[in-house]
């Protein structure tokens, strides 16, 4: 078994984000739903420097972003956009040291991974950071000390947590193919190499050395293998995306120690099913791979599919206590 394996995560939690602008419902929500693994929410509706992109350009370090009509674009200075993105992260965590007091377990935080970032932040001549390799070195490594700012800050407030750290790669396929569009949209950038693709995310997980990193893309054809050699502990990704051709790498993903995040609650607004349905398809691939059932609760975390910023309040909160009652019936009932 992998190294990996040594982390023990919780049965269920959240991705990241939440619907509406109140911090502390929110992070009440998340600690509550979930007493052995919560998370930190984001909340994109309170506008730009809440969302994911601005968020994440908010902890880089000597490194400023602004909001252009075209997106998140780096600057020379930090300008009301970075210090509003500073001041709700402030906020956030000022309601979740609130809610965590005493509290002794795993806790996830979210920040964007390096290749989104890259592929989402733009220069100054408008393209995006992608398209320079001496940016996207220059955004990792911003990135890589924003983070071990941010890990420490989060570690202070909440002293006895075990804290799990998610980089969200929604683009990272995007990347990896070579289509992320160019300013014009005419074009793509050039896919990178994907030994430093690799290797760049390799250097954001060891900034978490003492603990687990999560990988989260609800994007199709999550690359499995490349995020395990990048020193991945966990993988997050959408379970209805899975095709029969991707049983070979969740097989040895599984066997190597790789804890899989399985999307399995819908984040968009609609019925849910019952628990165990939630969790029918994951029963069924267990047994297509002729994997234990004894080894769903050492390998399997429930999640949504993706973010519920775009459901209603009510609906996040259905899916979130969803997936906590799944996580128990697969617990209770792995075959």
């Amino acid at each position: 078994m992998s190294e990996n394996s040594q982390f023990r995560f919780g049965a269920a939690t959240g991705v990241g984000s939440m619907p509406g602008g109140d911090a502390r419902e929110a992070v009440k929500t998340a600690t509550g739903t979930f007493e052995d693994f919560p998370f930190l929410p984001e909340l994109p509706a309170r506008g730009p420097g809440a969302d994911m992109i601005g968020r994440t350009a908010g902890m880089l370090v000597e490194l400023y972003a602004r909001v252009e009509p075209s997106g998140w674009r780096l600057g020379d200075r930090p300008g009301r956009d970075t210090k509003r993105a500073r001041s709700w992260l402030r906020q956030d965590l000022d309601a979740l040291e609130e809610f965590t007091q005493e509290y002794a377990g795993q806790l996830k935080v979210q920040v964007v991974g390096p290749w989104t970032l890259a592929a989402n932040l733009e220069l100054r001549n408008g393209e995006a950071a992608l398209s320079d390799p001496g940016a996207c070195r220059d955004l990792a490594a911003s990135l890589a000390e924003g983070l071990r700012l941010h890990l420490a800050e989060v570690q202070r407030r909440v002293p006895g947590a075990q804290l799990v750290l998610q980089l969200d790669e929604p683009s990272l396929t995007a990347v990896l193919r070579g289509q992320v569009k160019t300013a014009s949209g005419y074009r793509t950038h050039r896919a990178p190499d994907r030994q430093i693709v690799e290797a760049t995310l390799r250097e954001l997980v060891v900034v978490h050395a003492g603990g687990p990193v999560v990988v989260h893309s609800c994007a199709p054809d999550v690359p499995f293998a490349l995020l395990r050699r990048a020193g991945a502990a966990a993988v997050s990704f959408d379970f209805s995306l899975l095709t029969e051709r991707d049983d070979e790498v969740i097989g040895e993903a599984v066997e190597g120690g790789t804890r899989l995040f399985t999307g399995v609650v819908p984040s968009a607004e609609g019925p849910l099913s019952d628990p165990a349905g939630s969790v029918m398809g994951v029963r069924t691939l267990w047994r297509r791979l002729g994997l234990s059932p004894g080894l769903l609760a050492e390998a399997v975390t429930l999640t949504p599919a993706c973010g519920l910023a775009g459901a209603s309040p009510g609906y996040a909160r259905a899916a979130l206590a969803h997936c906590a009652r799944a996580a128990r019936s697969l617990a209770d009932n792995p075959e």
